[in-house]
């Protein structure tokens, strides 16, 4: 599984998704809006933060850590 934080240098929200998913032993990568034009572009970001699986927006905007447990754990089964 492939999980990628799409989302500002400057989005307060990306700091807790990047913990929410520390806590549950999800492995992740940051990438920067600023950084990556053509992610922006080829997945139609326009908030942040955004949360990719497998190259597929799964959630724009913060999700809950009741929405990340659920999501996660249908994944897993």
């Amino acid at each position: 599984m492939n999980v990628k934080i799409i989302a500002t240098k400057s989005c307060s929200h990306s700091l807790s998704l990047q913990q929410e998913l520390r806590n549950m032993g999800i492995p992740f990568e940051v990438l920067f809006v600023e950084d990556e034009p053509g992610v922006v572009m080829a997945h139609d970001i326009r908030h942040s933060p955004n949360l990719l699986v497998n190259d597929e927006v799964v959630f724009r905007g913060q999700p809950t850590p009741h929405e990340l447990r659920e999501f996660f754990g249908k994944l897993s089964h």
